[in-house]
């Protein structure tokens, strides 16, 4: 239950989702920080992995088949948002809100990703919603390049 809801972050009362997002901003930033991209992908790929197992675990007890409680899948969609991109507060902040719209409005497949069974069906669909969020934030690194 610790890992699903990101030590209580999820047990938020308002805007839960949002919490986990926040919860995790330290922890992707020092990643990016200090890890080399690869590294930084293994990390990735043990968050949710990890957050898999452990939303199939929660969601039962929680009675539901996506509690809002459970929002390690927030984790490692913003994991996935930053992936290989370099950490300045201009693409922390970019991700932040670019991952938490893509998780909101849950751009094809995101929403189908939801009917997987269990921790895959809570976990894919913002690790979708992380991939839009990267190439949205890197479209948009790109032209704060060229105008700043």
């Amino acid at each position: 239950m610790a890992i699903a809801t990101l030590a209580g972050a999820g047990r938020s009362p308002i805007i839960p989702g949002t919490a986990g997002t926040l919860a995790t901003l330290p922890l992707a930033v020092a990643a990016g920080l200090w890890l080399p991209v690869w590294g930084y992908a293994v990390a990735t790929l043990a968050v949710a992995g990890i957050g898999i197992w452990a939303a199939d675990v929660a969601a039962p007890r929680l009675g539901a088949k996506d509690p809002g409680a459970v929002v390690v899948d927030e984790a490692a969609g913003l994991l996935v948002t930053l992936l290989g991109v370099p950490i300045t507060w201009v693409s922390v902040a970019g991700a932040f809100f670019l991952f938490r719209i893509m998780d909101i409005i849950k751009p094809a497949p995101a929403r189908r990703a939801e009917s997987l069974p269990g921790g895959w069906g809570i976990m894919a669909d913002d690790l979708i919603a992380g991939v839009y969020a990267s190439l949205a934030l890197r479209a948009g690194l790109y032209v704060w390049a060229r105008i700043g």
